[in-house]
Parts: structure tokens; C-alpha cells; sequence
């Protein structure tokens, strides 16, 4: 698998479980009011996304809540 290469921005990196070099890179982007993510196979970059920083409490939110749910299912199935 190849190594990403390192953001310029702050920002993560997030490899995909199914491997195939698939990466989500997440970068911050203030100078513009953006964060971009980006999808990357083998460090080509294959779409990305430029959400606005107003939005992004709401994908915070989306994600805990779906993180929540998830360990509540867990939770569920282990004492069942």
C-alpha cells in the first residue's frame, strides 16, 4: 500500500478498512471558510468536497449521533 503523502493544512488522513490504498483526508482550509474532504486512491486525489464552516457543526453532530447509536447497539447485543 503507498504512503500518503502529508497534508499542508491541518487536517487528517483516514484509510479506508477495505484497503486498495482507498485514504478520506479531511483538511482545514480558514484563509477560504472551508474544510475539503477528499476521497484519494493511491495518492490520486478522486473527488472532494468543500463543505463551508458553517456547516460543519452539523456534520459533528450527524456523526456523534450516529457513533451513539451504534454503541448503544453494541451494548444491546453484548448483554442479549
Amino acid at each position: 500500500m503507498a504512503t500518503p503523502r502529508a497534508l499542508t493544512s491541518p487536517g487528517s488522513i483516514f484509510l479506508d478498512p477495505r484497503g486498495d490504498d482507498r485514504a478520506l483526508r479531511v483538511s482545514w482550509h480558514e484563509e477560504a471558510g472551508v474544510a475539503v474532504l477528499s476521497l484519494w486512491r493511491e495518492n490520486v486525489c478522486t473527488a472532494s468536497f468543500r463543505l463551508d464552516v458553517d456547516d460543519v457543526p452539523d456534520l459533528i453532530a450527524l456523526l456523534r449521533e450516529g457513533l451513539e447509536i451504534s454503541a448503544l447497539a453494541r451494548r444491546e447485543q453484548q448483554s442479549a
